[in-house]
């Protein structure tokens, strides 16, 4: 009787400890996705952006906080860059477009990818994604409509996972994507699904500017897919377009 009661004793035990942990855990995320939610408040500006990525950068806590079971963008933008890019990779040119501190990169390089470059408006997170050693260049700059000191027709394809949001990259930079692209090659960009209805950026004018480019014949599209989970549990979008 009493190793049964010890037995049931330990079972509660763990399960009680499995429950507090995942009650933890629960809990670290909504403070994270609360924490992620600054960058991306109503009528904040692109240098606000910067600076505020630049502090999440310096606290080192970004790459925990933005773990892959929490964000899954650079995961799901690798997968589909390899699909549409067969091997040999290491000859393909790539530009990850709000770079951070380099998930994208780092999963890039682990399917083959070698001539990847960065670019990020945040120097905290450049500096990040230096220590990763998987890029052959880095850029800190902005991905708007101004012309960015990258040759026309360069990448195989540009990739922007997290980049788009509230005071993220602008409707425009659509255009400047197209233009560093090599023709032939792809503009891949993963987004929240609901920045399409709520940031005002976005809402009646990104889908309607990517369609307007199709017509006028700067692109071809290729998939436009919904990812559920995409980050804290909310579903993405992922577009594929190729330059004609």
């Amino acid at each position: 009787m009493s190793v049964k009661m010890d037995s049931e004793q330990q079972i509660r035990q763990v399960m009680a400890s499995e429950k507090a942990r995942r009650f933890q855990e629960e809990g670290e995320r909504r403070d994270v996705a609360a924490y992620a939610r600054r960058a991306h408040r109503e009528g904040i500006s692109r240098e606000e952006v910067a600076q505020f990525y630049s502090q999440w950068a310096k606290s080192n806590k970004y790459d925990m906080d933005m773990a892959p079971e929490r964000y899954r963008g650079p995961r799901i933008a690798a997968d589909r860059v390899s699909e549409l890019i067969p091997d040999p990779r290491d000859s393909a040119r790539i530009l990850d477009i709000a770079a951070g501190s380099g998930f994208l990169g780092q999963e890039l390089w682990t399917k083959g990818f070698r001539l990847i470059d960065g670019l990020d408006p945040s120097e905290g997170m450049i500096e990040a994604a230096r220590k990763k050693n998987v890029y052959s260049n880095l850029i800190c700059d902005f991905m708007s409509e101004k012309m960015l000191n990258i040759n026309t027709d360069t990448y195989d394809a540009v990739v922007v996972t997290g980049g788009m949001g509230e005071g993220h990259i602008p409707c425009n930079a659509l255009y400047e994507m197209i233009r560093i692209v090599k023709p032939g090659g792809y503009v891949v960009i993963v987004m929240r699904e609901e920045y399409l209805e709520h940031v005002h950026d976005y809402k009646d004018k990104l889908e309607p500017l990517m369609k307007e480019l199709e017509i006028s014949g700067r692109w071809t599209r290729v998939s436009r897919r919904v990812v559920p989970k995409y980050s804290f549990e909310n579903n993405g979008v992922i577009f594929i377009y190729q330059k004609k």
